[in-house]
């Protein structure tokens, strides 16, 4: 079973008991660094977050169709009170439960049903390699992205690549696309680069510790990394029993890669524990 698909069990099963981040990774066998950054890539929330408007999902069903009294829904959501439970649901929906309690209808909120794996998104690929890399640094451009939002990522590689050449003690060879900096929003730094030994004034940088590595290899075009990736975090890390460390992770753009079509092969750089 993939990641994603053991974590929504799990909450499912134990929507009651609001278990902790914790314990959600120890009963799915992974890094607490891991697994919430599989939920951010799926759903854009935290964890803790889904878990909320899951809870409230499950009132508003049991207050509009079974006619459950509010302060009861509001219990078995975990609040303490009924002005809690009213404020989070108004928040959330746009609206007081009273109302949907009167209405004895949905149909005007929108629930957060149970998550689902995206099948489409799951590709084969190759088992990983594993390398050690000692430390290094990347210069470049960066932009805080999102995990469900990537869109502006081609747009700043294009912007480096205009501009490569002004990166200062450059190591030739490759090009990087750093993943770095998240925080419990779903943002991270992506930095497009080129590894240099010093600094370049108007540009951005990134030191990558040195660690032990799981590199995977997409072949194909680049348009079609977001799935490799996808399958990478959901399925291949944690189905080769392998725990993500929180570091920056990174795709290098070798010699086998063609800039001018977008084809070719591209390495993905996993930190894991030794």
């Amino acid at each position: 079973m993939a990641l994603l698909d053991r974590l929504v069990w799990q909450i499912e099963v134990h929507l009651d008991e609001t278990p902790s981040l914790a314990v959600l990774s120890e009963r799915c066998t992974v890094s607490q660094h891991h697994m919430c950054r599989v939920f951010r890539q799926v759903n854009g929330l935290s964890i803790m977050s889904y878990i909320r408007a899951r809870r409230l999902s499950r009132a508003a069903r049991r207050i509009a169709l079974d006619d459950m009294d509010i302060l009861a829904a509001a219990l078995e959501a975990g609040y303490t009170s009924h002005a809690a439970f009213t404020r989070a649901f108004a928040v959330y929906f746009g609206c007081a439960p009273s109302v949907v309690r009167q209405a004895r209808s949905l149909s005007t909120l929108s629930l957060m049903e149970p998550l689902e794996m995206k099948k489409e998104m799951i590709v084969d690929i190759a088992e990983p390699e594993m390398r050690h890399r000692a430390e290094f640094r990347v210069v470049g451009l960066s932009k805080r992205c999102s995990f469900e939002n990537i869109a502006e990522i081609p747009g700043l590689w294009q912007a480096f690549n205009a501009r490569e050449d002004e990166v200062e003690n450059a190591v030739p060879g490759a090009a990087y696309g750093v993943c770095c900096d998240a925080d419990d929003n779903g943002q991270f730094r992506y930095l497009a680069g080129m590894e240099a030994s010093g600094r370049t004034h108007g540009m951005d940088h990134v030191d990558i510790p040195g660690q032990r590595y799981a590199v995977f290899t997409h072949r194909g075009h680049v348009s079609d990394l977001p799935k490799t990736v996808y399958t990478i975090w959901n399925k291949a890390l944690p189905d080769a029993g392998l725990s993500p460390e929180p570091a920056p992770d990174f795709e290098a753009y070798g010699r086998r890669f063609d800039v001018e079509t977008g084809r070719g092969e591209v390495e993905i750089w996993i930190p894991v524990s030794d």
